[in-house]
């Protein structure tokens, strides 16, 4: 059996109208005539151009927006000292551990033929360089401040005027017969575009514990928006998104006062995220969204499509991780009201480099692999 035949017999088995469509309609019924325009699954393959065209202007806001922002708001973009090139304890670190026990330090020490204090420094100098700089970390969070705000309010444009953002049972009138308007095309344009952009990215932007939920998170997210597009189950889709990015821009603003030690702002601008994160996500999301996808397409057919569960699944896991996240930022808040500390535990701190840039001076005329010289330590200040 060819590979040609079995990815024709795959494709055939995924656009099998059994999964999509309710009974009794088919493919040929979604061609556009009479005034009616429907989604057409081929058009999701322009989200990939456009994710790169967010990138740019990602590059570009980055760039001469959010750098002088980060000046006026007090940030300065520090320079990292880099360790002295070690192959020993750079193998070390990449290959056995980036906090090496006391023991492990004095043993790297004597294999180096350097002092501990000057391995410890090291290993912290290294540790260092894998942590964004505060700068990086504000520049990230502004870009993902300005697409939330952005789509937030353009969502709001398209959506306040319709009658399925208030009446939810008018997202299945007309199912699945509903023409596409051209503000739900660019809305799911941009939507995915960003999604794909932030897949794109992953691997640069500052890694956080929860690194895994987010990957799944943006996959579940593609998944939703390219299913319900073909679907044409796109007033809940919309409606999905819109309360997912409404919360989501207050916790980057957050993020970037916190950055430029605005505490209070800081402070202020994290609670109205929760109080927001707590309304879309645990109340708005499970008891208006869900119940849209789980109950009321009963009401309409009495045979669920495959996609029903499909979509429903996604949902649920977006659902668990809406209250995985909602439990940290529980334990956020509590700390904050018993503690008055609103530090993110997803993040790695930076820590501090007691050594200044002079008293590397004399490892460069050094041993080329040690860390430095014995006589350059008893030489040296204690900070």
């Amino acid at each position: 059996m060819s590979m040609a035949h079995i990815l024709k017999t795959l494709n055939s088995w995924f656009w099998w109208e059994n999964i999509w469509m309710p009974i009794n309609v088919t493919w040929a019924h979604f061609v556009d005539r009479d005034g009616l325009v429907f989604p057409k699954p081929h058009q999701l393959y322009a989200t990939i151009p456009y994710a790169f065209v967010l990138l740019i202007i990602r590059f570009f806001s980055e760039r001469y927006v959010a750098i002088p922002l980060a000046k006026a708001l007090g940030i300065k973009n520090v320079r990292r000292v880099k360790p002295q090139p070690n192959p020993v304890l750079e193998s070390y670190f990449r290959e056995c551990s980036k906090h090496p026990s006391q023991s492990e330090i004095q043993g790297l020490a004597k294999k180096c033929n350097c002092t501990v204090r000057l391995v410890e420094k090291w290993f912290r100098r290294r540790r260092n360089l894998e942590i964004p700089t505060v700068l990086r970390k504000f520049q990230e969070a502004f870009w993902r401040f300005s697409f939330y705000l952005t789509s937030s309010i353009v969502g709001f444009i398209f959506l306040y005027d319709k009658p399925w953002f208030y009446d939810i049972w008018q997202t299945w009138v007309g199912y699945p017969f509903q023409t596409l308007l051209p503000s739900q095309y660019w809305y799911y344009m941009a939507e995915i575009s960003f999604y794909w952009s932030l897949l794109f990215t992953l691997g640069i932007d500052n890694k956080r514990k929860d690194f895994l939920a987010h990957v799944v998170h943006h996959l579940a997210a593609i998944g939703l928006m390219s299913g319900s597009w073909c679907g044409n189950y796109v007033r809940l889709g919309t409606l999905v998104m819109f309360v997912h990015d409404t919360a989501d821009f207050w916790l980057e603003a957050a993020k970037m006062f916190n950055y430029a030690h605005w505490e209070k702002t800081c402070n202020m601008l994290f609670i109205i995220f929760s109080i927001a994160f707590f309304i879309t996500r645990i109340i708005l999301f499970p008891f208006w969204i869900l119940r849209a996808t789980l109950y009321q397409p009963t009401y309409y057919s009495t045979t669920p499509v495959i996609a029903y569960f499909l979509f429903n699944g996604l949902l649920l896991i977006l659902q668990g991780l809406h209250l995985y996240w909602g439990y940290l930022i529980f334990k956020i808040l509590r700390r904050f009201l018993f503690l008055k500390d609103l530090k993110d535990d997803r993040s790695d701190e930076e820590e501090e480099d007691s050594v200044t840039d002079n008293e590397e001076e004399p490892t460069k005329n050094g041993n080329k692999n040690c860390c430095g010289s014995s006589k350059h330590l008893l030489n040296s200040s204690h900070h």
